[in-house]
C-alpha cells in the first residue's frame, strides 16, 4: 500500500491518472499533450514516462503494447485499499 501513498503524492502523477479516468488507453505523446493543454504540466516524455512506472508499480496503471504503441489504462482497485483500511468495522456480538 506504501506504493499507492507514494503515487498519489506526486501531482503530475494525479493530473495522469485524472487523464486516465476521463480517457482511458492513452499513449505516451497524448498524456503529455493532456498535461499541457488540461493542466498547464509540460514535464520532459522521459518525465512522464518516468511518473507512469511509478503509477504502474503501484498497481494504478497498466500498459499494453499494440504495435509500436503502448498505452496506459488506470486501474482503481489499489485505491480501495486505502478506503477499506480506515473504513468503521461494526462490532461482532
Amino acid at each position: 500500500m506504501a506504493d499507492v501513498y507514494k503515487a498519489l503524492a506526486d501531482q503530475t502523477r494525479r493530473a495522469l491518472l485524472d487523464e486516465l479516468l476521463e480517457r482511458d488507453e492513452q499513449t505516451l505523446f497524448e498524456l503529455c499533450s493532456r498535461l499541457a493543454m488540461n493542466h498547464d504540466l509540460t514535464p520532459s516524455r522521459q518525465a512522464v514516462s518516468q511518473h507512469l512506472d511509478v503509477l504502474e508499480q503501484a498497481g494504478l496503471v497498466h500498459t499494453e503494447r499494440r504495435g509500436r504503441y503502448k498505452f496506459h489504462t488506470i486501474d482503481t482497485t489499489p485505491l480501495s485499499q486505502i478506503t477499506e483500511r480506515w473504513r468503521p468495522r461494526k462490532a461482532t456480538p
